[in-house]
């Protein structure tokens, strides 16, 4: 009961959240900064679990590694929005909807954003809540396993989205192709370095026991989205549109896991 009672309390400050953000995007009519909150809402997530929990050093490791992930994240991505505005895939997303269905921004910014989000928010971060409820125990050598990738993860995903800001704010790469750094060995070493961090933090969940073993469906869940649905497909797509070198870097260089290219592409 427990259990129940700590992810009920859980969902229902999530769901108050998500809700005052949605009232925030209809009367912004832009949806797009909600992508900040991913990162910042699991960090919310990760607290009140821990308020919720024994404490320990699980739920101690836990919480420090969504926290140093999430507000990293969450500040990255407000700033990409407060300067570059409204997410196209956003705005296509609104105006699809508004023309096939009917629907109100309201409507489908809420159906399609805001509830979406928070459901897979909740699910991704299931390690980082079923990790802390256990009782406290000395971190074993899984933990520590898990630590180092999820540090690695944190480290790359920062890295990379450094790197990619650079180049992006020197006006004699527009219509280039990054590939040197991090970009040189995966066309995507933010995703990859975002799945690390979270199967690095399921396996210090894991190493409390069955119940935070069970939670496998979250990086399981995650690494499904930056591969095959939200993240990249939807990045890769417009690349090749706008620049006509990306082919060619695609075939050289690693779509996911960071690998030497490819000699002679």
């Amino acid at each position: 009961m427990e259990i129940v009672t700590v992810l009920a309390v859980n969902a229902a400050i999530s769901a108050a959240v998500f809700l005052g953000l949605w009232r925030y995007a209809v009367a912004k009519q832009d949806p797009s900064f909600i992508d900040s909150w991913w990162g910042a809402g699991m960090v919310l997530i990760a607290v009140t679990t821990y308020l919720q929990s024994q404490g320990g050093d699980h739920a101690l490791v836990l919480t420090l590694l969504c926290a140093a992930w999430g507000l990293r994240l969450g500040y990255h991505l407000i700033r990409r929005w407060r300067r570059e505005g409204a997410d196209r895939r956003y705005s296509r997303m609104m105006a699809d909807a508004k023309e096939t269905k009917g629907w109100s921004f309201a409507k489908a910014s809420l159906i399609y954003v805001f509830s979406l989000q928070a459901v897979l928010q909740f699910i991704v971060c299931l390690p980082i809540q079923l990790g802390q409820l256990s009782a406290p125990a000395a971190l074993g050598p899984l933990a520590w396993a898990g630590i180092l990738v999820a540090v690695v993860g944190i480290l790359f995903e920062t890295i990379g989205d450094a790197q990619l800001e650079r180049f992006k704010a020197n006006p004699e790469n527009a219509g280039k192709v990054l590939d040197t750094g991090l970009w040189r060995y995966t066309r995507h070493p933010n995703y990859f370095g975002d799945a690390c961090a979270w199967w690095g933090m399921y396996l210090v969940a894991a190493d409390t026991g069955l119940m935070g073993a069970l939670s496998i469906v979250g990086p399981i869940l995650l690494t499904f989205l930056l591969t095959r649905w939200s993240g990249v497909p939807t990045t890769e797509g417009p690349m090749r549109r706008k620049k006509p070198d990306y082919e060619a870097y695609v075939a050289r260089t690693s779509g996911f896991i960071p690998m030497p290219p490819k000699r002679g592409s």
